[in-house]
Parts: C-alpha cells; sequence; structure tokens
C-alpha cells in the first residue's frame, strides 16, 4: 500500500563545497558537456562523454574528489532530463583515499532506463575520492555516458565487516542527568528497553548543553562505530550536532573518532569513526539539539560496533544494484535469482496488468531486467509457491485474481486460471500431492472470507475450499481482516494437510482433500501474535518461529523465538533463545548446517521507514537455542525485503522500501558469506565436493550413489525457495541418511515420504565433519 508520507533517507547529502570532478573523456566541442556540469546544481547542464568526431567507446568514468576525508555511504545519479541518451545501464562504483589506489567495486549494478535519480547505495566508508564507472548505457542507444548531477551520501548505519559488541559488564556516566522529574538516568541507554531513555538534567535549571554520556566498557577493544537510537516517544533531545572520542583510562581523550551533524528524526543514527580505534571508554557529546528545542540530550540506546572475525560473524560481498526494488524473489536452477516488484519502476499498486522483473546472475553478477505483459498480471504483494518441475507460481497482488507462472527452463512467463477468490497478502505452499494451497489475503480484492483454495497441475484449476476459512487462522489485528490474515506461516505435511503455525498464536491443522477442513493445533506456547514475524523449517518436521508484532505496524516488535516440532500428528511449541534485538519484517533463512540466520527488520514496525532499523543479522543454533551476531549490513533491509539460500551456501539479502519517490527504497541487494565458509582471516574454508552421481531428476523413496572430491561426514537437501515480505514458506531442509560406498563415495537416501521431501527443485548440498558445506548440485524430485 501507499505511504502516508513519503519520507527523506537518513542519509545526509555531504556539501559539495570544494568538491572537483574530472572523466575519463568529456564532450567539448560540440556543446558544453564537461564533467564540472555535475556538481553546478543546475539539472539542465550536463556532462557528455565525447562524441564530437568518432565517440569514445564505453566504459566512461566520472571522479568526484572532495578535497577531504569523509565517510561516503552512496551516489545520488540525477540522469538528463532533455532525453535518454547516455543513461547509465550497468555501473560499478571504486573509491580510493588518495586517488591513485581503487581497492574492488565497492558497488556494481544495472539501473532502469527512466529519468527519476537513483539512488546506489554502499557500505560506509572514508574515502576522498569517489568514481562512478558506466559500463553500459541503459536503452544500448549508443557508446555514450550522460549525467545531470551526482551527490554523495554520509554515514546512515554501520560499516561492513563490523558487529555489534556485547554490552555485558558495560557501565554508563553521564555529564548530567535527570533523576527528579523522571528515571532520566544514563544507564537506560544499556538496558535492552528502548522506552527507557537518559535525559539531561532539566528540572529546576536545565543543564546547558553540550552533554556526554561515557560508555566504559570495561575492558579494553577495537571500536570502529557508536550507534545511537534517538527516544520514540518525542523529539526533545534528539542529537544534533556530535562528536565522538575514546579513551583507554577514561582520563585522557584524543582527538574526535567522529564528527558530524544527525538529522531531526527517529530514525537509528550511525557516527562510523574515520579510523578504528583501540578503547575502553567511548564518549559521546552532544553539542546541539537537532531541532533547536531547547538545550537538552536525550537517548534511548547506545551500542558500539567493533571489527567483525569472518569465522565468527561472516562476511558482506559489494552492493549490487537492481532495476527494481526486489520485493519478490525466487532461487532458480542455473545460478540465477528471480527477482520482481510492482507494475513499473519503482511503484506500486495500480493493477496495471504487467510487472517488472529482474535476473541476478550469481556467476557474473549482472542484472537484466524484462516487463512483463503477457499475463496480464501486476504481481505486486503476491503469493509464491515453487512448483513439482520446478516452475514458479505467482498469484494475486495488485491484480487480485490472477494467476502466473514462470519456466526457468524456457526464461518465459505464462498466465495459468485465476483464483476463484481475489487476493493479495496470501500465503502459498505446495502440498504433498502436488498441488498449491493458498490462504488469506484481504490486501486486494473484494472485502469477505479469503478462504483457502487449491490448483491443479494437472488441470491448471483452481478448486475451493469451503472448509478452511480464513476466520480461524486471523490475528487479533485492531484492522481487522486487512491486516489479521496476511503473510500466514505454512507448513505441509504428508497426505495433502499442512500446519499453519503463525502468525497468529493459535495453530491450527488443515486439510485440503474434498471441501477441506481445519482444526486447532493449539497455542504457539507463551506466543502473542506475531505478524510481520516467520517461520522457517530447520529440520523435518521442526520449525522455528522468529520476531514479528500483535499487529502490522505501530507497536513493539519482539525479540521472542520459538521452536514448533510435529510429533505424531501433536504440534509442540516451546520458547527457545531470545534474539538481541526485537525484528519485524525481518528475514530467516536456514543453512544447510542446520543454523538459522536472520536479517534485518525493526524493532517498531513501519511501513516504508527506516526508522529502528535493525542492522546486526543473527544466527541461530539449534543445538543450543542460542543467538549470536553477525557482521552488519550496510543497508536497512524492511518493509519488502527478501532474504534467500544460493546454491554455493551464501546468503542473498536485498530489497525493502518500494514507495514511489520516497526516499526509503532500496533497489538493490548484497551477498553474505556465513562464518562456515571463511578463515579468522577472510580467506575461504576448503570446502568439500560432489563429482558425480547426481541426476537431474530422482523420486522420492530413490537412493543415489554420489561421488565427491574428498572426504564428507553428511547430506542435505534444500528446497530452492521463494520469499516476499518476510515470508517464506518454501524453506525446508531434508538430512539425509548416507552410509559410505566406497573411496569418496556415498549412497544418500531420499525419504520416500512425500510430507517430508516435497516434490520439487532441491539443492544437494555435501557437508564435512566441521560443517563446511560444499556448493549445491540441483536435482528435482517431481
Amino acid at each position: 500500500m501507499a505511504p502516508a508520507n513519503a519520507m527523506e533517507p537518513a542519509a545526509p547529502l555531504l556539501d559539495r563545497t570544494g568538491w572537483t570532478v574530472t572523466a575519463s573523456d568529456e564532450e567539448t566541442a560540440a556543446e558544453n558537456g564537461r564533467a564540472a556540469n555535475v556538481l553546478d546544481g543546475n539539472a539542465a547542464t550536463i556532462w557528455h562523454s565525447r562524441y564530437a568526431g568518432t565517440s569514445a567507446p564505453l566504459p566512461h568514468s566520472i571522479t568526484i574528489d572532495m578535497n577531504r576525508t569523509a565517510v561516503v555511504s552512496g551516489l545520488v545519479y540525477l540522469p538528463r532530463n532533455d532525453g535518454p541518451n547516455g543513461r547509465v545501464g550497468e555501473y560499478s562504483i571504486s573509491m580510493s583515499a588518495d586517488g591513485q589506489n581503487w581497492g574492488s567495486p565497492v558497488a556494481t549494478g544495472t539501473l532502469a532506463d527512466d529519468a527519476a535519480a537513483k539512488t546506489l547505495g554502499f557500505a560506509p566508508t572514508g574515502a576522498r575520492f569517489v568514481r562512478l564507472t558506466a559500463v553500459t548505457e541503459a536503452g544500448n542507444r549508443g557508446p555514450w555516458t550522460t549525467a545531470a548531477e551526482l551527490n554523495l551520501l554520509g554515514d546512515p548505519g554501520t560499516p561492513a565487516a563490523t558487529v555489534d559488541l556485547p554490552r555485558t559488564g558495560w557501565t554508563a556516566t553521564a555529564s548530567d542527568e535527570e533523576t527528579a522529574a523522571e528515571n532520566g538516568r544514563a544507564a537506560n541507554v544499556l538496558d535492552g528497553n528502548a522506552a527507557t531513555i537518559w535525559h539531561s538534567r532539566y528540572a529546576g535549571t536545565s543543564a546547558p548543553l553540550p552533554h556526554s554520556i561515557t560508555i566504559d566498557m570495561n575492558r579494553t577493544t577495537a571500536v570502529s562505530a557508536l550507534v545511537y537510537q534517538p527516544r520514540n516517544d518525542g523529539p526533545n533531545g534528539r542529537a544534533g550536532a556530535y562528536t565522538v572520542t575514546t579513551s583507554t583510562d577514561g582520563t585522557t581523550f584524543g582527538t574526535p573518532v567522529a564528527t558530524g551533524t544527525w538529522r531531526d528524526d527517529d530514525t537509528v543514527k550511525t557516527a562510523t569513526f574515520t579510523r578504528t580505534a583501540t578503547a575502553r571508554y567511548v564518549r559521546l557529546t552532544a553539542t546541539g539539539e537537532a531541532g533547536n528545542r531547547g538545550p537538552w540530550t536525550t537517548a534511548a540506546e547506545i551500542r558500539l560496533s567493533g571489527p567483525a572475525n569472518p569465522a565468527t560473524h561472516g562476511a558482506w560481498d559489494r552492493i549490487t544494484g537492481f532495476p527494481l526494488v526486489p520485493v519478490a524473489t525466487a532461487v532458480l536452477p542455473g545460478d540465477k535469482l528471480l527477482a520482481w516488484s510492482a507494475y513499473a519502476v519503482d511503484r506500486f499498486g495500480g493493477s496495471n496488468g504487467y510487472t517488472q522483473t529482474a535476473i541476478l546472475d550469481l556467476k557474473t553478477g549482472k542484472v537484466t531486467q524484462r516487463r512483463v505483459d503477457n499475463t496480464g498480471h501486476d504481481m505486486f504483494c503476491p503469493g509464491i509457491a515453487m512448483l513439482a518441475d520446478g516452475r514458479v507460481l505467482v498469484t494475486g497482488g495488485s491484480n487480485a485474481e490472477k494467476a502466473s507462472i514462470y519456466n526457468p527452463a524456457t526464461d518465459t512467463w505464462s498466465a495459468t486460471t485465476n483464483m476463484n477468490i481475489a487476493r493479495g497478502y496470501q500465503s502459498m505452499t505446495l502440498l504433498s500431492t502436488g498441488e498449491a494451497f493458498v490462504l488469506g489475503g484481504s490486501w486486494s480484492g473484494a472485502a469477505g472470507d479469503k478462504a483457502g483454495e487449491v490448483w491443479s497441475p494437472n488441470t491448471s484449476t483452481w478448486r475451493k475450499l469451503p472448509g478452511v476459512p480464513a476466520t480461524s487462522t486471523m490475528t487479533a489485528d485492531p484492522a481487522g481482516p486487512y491486516r489479521a490474515d496476511n503473510h500466514m506461516w505454512l507448513y505441509a505435511t504428508s497426505g495433502g494437510k499442512v500446519l499453519q503455525l503463525g502468525p497468529s498464536k493459535q495453530m491450527n491443522w488443515i486439510t485440503t482433500a474434498g471441501n477441506g477442513s481445519i482444526t486447532p493445533a493449539g497455542p504457539r506456547a507463551d506466543s502473542q501474535d506475531a505478524m510481520t514475524g516467520n517461520a522457517v523449517a530447520y529440520d523435518i518436521d521442526k520449525l522455528l518461529t522468529l520476531g514479528g508484532s500483535p499487529a502490522y505496524d505501530n507497536v513493539p516488535a519482539t525479540r521472542r523465538a520459538y521452536t514448533v516440532s510435529i510429533n505424531g500428528g501433536q504440534v509442540q511449541a516451546a520458547r527457545t533463545g531470545d534474539m538481541d534485538q526485537a525484528r519485524a519484517f525481518a528475514n530467516s533463512v536456514v543453512m544447510p548446517d542446520g543454523k538459522v540466520a536472520v536479517f534485518g527488520g525493526q524493532s517498531y514496525p513501519v511501513p516504508f521507514s527506516d526508522a529502528t532499523s535493525v542492522l546486526t543479522p543473527e544466527l541461530w543454533d539449534p543445538a543450543t537455542g542460542s543467538f549470536t551476531p553477525l557482521a552488519t549490513m550496510a543497508i536497512p533491509r524492511n518493509y519488502h525485503s527478501v532474504a534467500n539460500l544460493l546454491p554455493d551456501g551464501r546468503i542473498f539479502s536485498g530489497g525493502g522500501g518500494l514507495c514511489g519517490d520516497c526516499a526509503t527504497n532500496h533497489a538493490d541487494g548484497a551477498v553474505f558469506t556465513p562464518p562456515y565458509l571463511l578463515n579468522a582471516d577472510g580467506s575461504p574454508k576448503p570446502r568439500p565436493a560432489i563429482t558425480g552421481g547426481v541426476p537431474s531428476q530422482a523420486p522420492a523413496g530413490t537412493s543415489l550413489t554420489v561421488t565427491t572430491g574428498g572426504p564428507v561426514a553428511s547430506f542435505v537437501l534444500m528446497r530452492a525457495a521463494a520469499a516476499t515480505h518476510s515470508t517464506d514458506n518454501d524453506q525446508r531442509r531434508v538430512p539425509l541418511t548416507s552410509t559410505p560406498a566406497g573411496a569418496n563415495t556415498h549412497t544418500v537416501s531420499i525419504p520416500a515420504d512425500r510430507g517430508v521431501v516435497l516434490p520439487g527443485t532441491y539443492m544437494l548440498f555435501a557437508l564435512n565433519a566441521q560443517g563446511v558445506p560444499s556448493t549445491a548440485r540441483f536435482i528435482t524430485i517431481p
């Protein structure tokens, strides 16, 4: 749905005073196409690559010299507005401290062929020089590159390759604090509760600015960023101008490691240090109140980040730009990731009968774009099911009655029969029978009970299930069915049955034969409704549920996680360890070793907002039931974000936003390398390899003779999955029984139970004794 108000980005535009710019080439004969035009504030003047006489060939580059070192997190590219020629298509962005030494690109991608301003984000990095290289022209009209204006964004969030430092044993003191009129003590910034705050003294006579708060970690460690969360109950006391200093003894504080001015809003702020400091004490000093409302300073929470250990926290690859916001994604054979969005680039709703799609080639990193018109289907906010033959079924959304199918074998989209009930925000799962089940979806279509129905692959038609009303599965959202029957967590089992285990606190068993039926399966332990949370099947008949909130938005999210197990038809739910941070609109991915990674989300869900973003992913270990932090994300991933396990054992995380002209759109993604693939120095661990014995298809109950390049300890099937709106009901991890059958040869058994191994395409991984996975081989179990 559309946002009530457009929102400005958390990252500030950097001041261009003193900047200069140079280009690989520029047009000076036929027109004034000099590089300097991108900094003149006039969109009517442009940089144009050389074309008089003989055009300079692609690629073309333009380099900004800020003539000072600053933290940069994005480049804003404004195309020319007088015509399409020279719009940037494929691009890369590189950074340098001295203009001579350029590392690997911090961002690559493909831009949409339109005149809208493009924000190209990347991990915040200290640099003096920023270079944009155009590899192709967006419309392939010629060998040209143009730009009307270029801007750079400052520090919006914690940098890549960092991790939240554990706050155990920390203490906080302040230059002054309010204790008379309220509990505004400094210690509140470390209690994990955003509702309690540090407030500078105001009872009687207010203490004047500046105000400072000092964190004593009670140990000396490397620190590279400070994260400041403003109070969420009002604007007074938001820190504006600030400095951060560090100390090893609490007495001598050196020159600032960060300075700046934060925006006057409620988004989580970060001071990224220009250098990593080894310190015990970190002091935040507010020299101004963001809105000049008074001489106060407040803070809800303060966290510190330090360098990540890749072997413990994993690592992020560069940001990849998409020509759309990837609101929905599906993993395909051939190392491809399919993404789709709304009916037009960076727009939502409209029911205009077409959809923008893109495919990321995971081998080359290139993104290609296609508009799909032939199905008459705007697939924004859909249901998704991965079919038995590997095709992708997409239902409803903005064109709420429609259903479309993508065939990866032919790279084509086609229409199938319309649903009986028009839906948006519905949930789907494939059944053990090979049929596809859908339920809920009151966001779109006429009001009324969005009862279940089933699609048959044999007839390509839908069958109503009047015995499966959506009413029994709803949360108690104050917005009613419009929000209460969205994004259900569905787990298919044997005999065409489905366990609906959330987000409502009441779980239900659903049968799909005949008219269908629905019966209670008990509460999810002591969980409340958890809309905007998710569930993931980490083992056979074992699921983990994570986060969510009692209503769709504007209520606090939860840190809680639960395990849900099915034993002989009985459902048992229990609380497991809590996440370190509350999350709504997060995405969770089960990995081949059975651990579950959770990415992004907000502690206070608000669609189309980057406020209260959680940038530190976490990893749940089923052996301990506990969560550990992972390397910090560079870009918020909240409402309309996705995450998917990839065939090389890494994870794609992307999207967020898609709200028209607002500035919280994230038309990009990044690949996360989990710690099981990395050594402490960031180098890749040796991996096992599957060398043979994996056919393209094998029925359930089959035994395979699989060869490997060396010793392996186990095998696991991971279902190729599809994600949207924090929900991925296609995820499924199936550990396999295997026995030695000779040197580096193994007999690997696929379970015969179709409720365990749903029909469809799977990734077969081999794991060594240390839990390091191979690159997967795709196999379809029809």
